[in-house]
């Protein structure tokens, strides 16, 4: 582990037993531009990665979590952004409302196994890649109608098209989207159907 890593960890974890504020002010000036590029990685939107990133902060500071972490912080905050924008990514897929509480953080950082984490990566991988394959209109389409949250009045507005078109390039994504999940077997039906019906 790189020297700096370890004194920067140190001087934060410092700071919070003299100054809980301080501490916080600290940890967020430290982590939030590398949470942020974290998060987007997953949700494909920037705003909604800082919303995630800024969540996870405030209930990190809302439940005093300084107090109970024993892992670094650094290894805490990205995986709990990590799992958050997972979360985000199954309720958008779902088609249920985001809310603004991301339910109760972990005490400690929640566990996965090496291999849980190797098979969500390949997942996120997969779904760049089939997004990436949809022709540009149809992605873009689908980004904004399952990342972005936007209603299709919205983007068939934005897009100067018909929302029966937008009804048809979101089929269209999600029709090939869970075809490769499931071909590659990222995906069982049920979990397929779960995440994107």
């Amino acid at each position: 582990m790189p020297a700096a890593f370890v004194d920067s960890e140190l001087f934060i974890r410092q700071a919070f037993e003299s100054d809980p504020a301080r501490g916080y002010e600290l940890l967020f000036k430290r982590y939030y531009k590398q949470l942020c590029s974290h998060a987007v990685r997953f949700v494909y939107a920037r705003d909604v990665a800082e919303d995630i990133v800024v969540e996870v902060f405030s209930q990190f500071w809302s439940k005093q979590l300084h107090t109970s972490v024993n892992t670094s912080y650094r290894s805490y905050l990205f995986t709990t952004v990590r799992h958050a924008a997972f979360h985000y990514m199954r309720r958008n897929f779902g088609k249920e409302a985001l809310t603004d509480d991301l339910g109760d953080l972990p005490v400690a950082a929640p566990e996965s196994s090496p291999q849980q984490e190797l098979q969500f990566q390949e997942l996120v991988l997969k779904i760049e890649q089939v997004i990436r394959s949809l022709s540009p209109q149809n992605q873009k389409v689908f980004l904004m109608s399952r990342f972005e949250g936007k209603r299709n009045t919205a983007i068939a507005e934005e897009l100067g098209i018909s929302v029966k078109t937008v009804e048809g390039h979101i089929t269209k994504g999600l029709s090939i989207l869970r075809k490769a999940l499931q071909d590659h077997g990222l995906l069982s039906l049920s979990q397929i159907l779960l995440l994107f019906i």
